[in-house]
């Protein structure tokens, strides 16, 4: 099994009486692109607030790129798109620029790389008057500098046109594939998840209701419709040799069809 980056035991989280985590245990392995599924409000977003440090946690334990007492060293292996702090009036260059320096990256053309991945490369039209990909895209780009081990991306296709989702997707495989990032992306689009993520998590009301791979969905109650050159024979004794298989149609279950499995309610 692949090296565990993150590991959570018992993790909980309130906020007065109100339980936002309720002991969560999660491992995110090196190479993973993880999908975290859940309506607003089950916790996705605090759950990466903790992971970073935006938010203490008062049970469980958390370990980090192996560290669990100096979380701070193994936070630094993290870069991370939570909502958007990007100057209006600056261009997407010049934004990248004063994140550069809040972060103590000395390398000045870390810049020119990560918006050229982000296909960015150029554009120097203020951020007001990018395209809600191309935010979406400059936000990826910064938790990119510095080439963290982990990228965590909380909604980066919330709002995009069908074109904009495709371009994130292709995005976050390249970054896992050729610059071996693991990412954690959440998303309320669950098909799209399903073409994106290798491992899915389930969030419902602050509990992990479960974790499913990508294979498991395509094994899981899986039926099989075959076209014979001879049906009474196939009906008799399919094992039997000389029955002749044209097609195969495997029908799977998705990615909608476990969550609303687990959590309940309707697809």
């Amino acid at each position: 099994m692949s090296e565990a980056l993150i590991s959570m035991r018992g993790i909980k989280k309130s906020y007065g009486q109100h339980e936002v985590l309720q002991n969560v245990d999660l491992d995110i392995y090196k190479g993973d692109i993880f999908g975290l599924i859940g309506r607003n409000g089950a916790g996705k977003t605090t759950l990466f607030k903790v992971i970073l440090g935006l938010s203490d946690y008062q049970g469980g334990t958390l370990e980090i790129a192996g560290e669990s007492k100096k979380l701070s060293i193994g936070r630094k292996k993290i870069g991370f798109l939570i909502g958007s702090n990007f100057l209006p009036y600056m261009n997407g260059r010049q934004n990248l620029e004063y994140y550069r320096v809040l972060k103590g990256i000395k390398d000045k053309k870390e810049i020119d790389r990560v918006l050229e991945i982000v296909e960015l490369a150029g554009v120097k039209s203020p951020y007001k008057n990018y395209s809600l990909g191309m935010k979406q895209r400059l936000g990826i780009a910064n938790a990119m500098m510095g080439n963290p081990e982990i990228l965590i991306l909380d909604e980066p296709t919330n709002g995009l046109d069908p074109q904009g989702i495709a371009d994130v997707r292709a995005l976050i495989q390249r970054l896992n594939e050729e610059f071996n990032m693991t990412v954690i992306v959440s998303s309320h689009i669950l098909g799209e998840l399903q073409n994106t993520a290798h491992r899915f998590g389930i969030i419902n009301s602050g509990t992990l209701a479960g974790v499913i791979t990508r294979e498991d969905l395509v094994t899981e109650q899986r039926s099989v419709r075959l076209s014979v050159d001879d049906l009474e024979k196939a009906r008799v004794a399919l094992e039997q040799a000389g029955v002749k298989i044209f097609n195969e149609v495997y029908e799977t279950r998705t990615l909608e069809d476990f969550y609303f499995t687990l959590v309940g309610g309707k697809n």
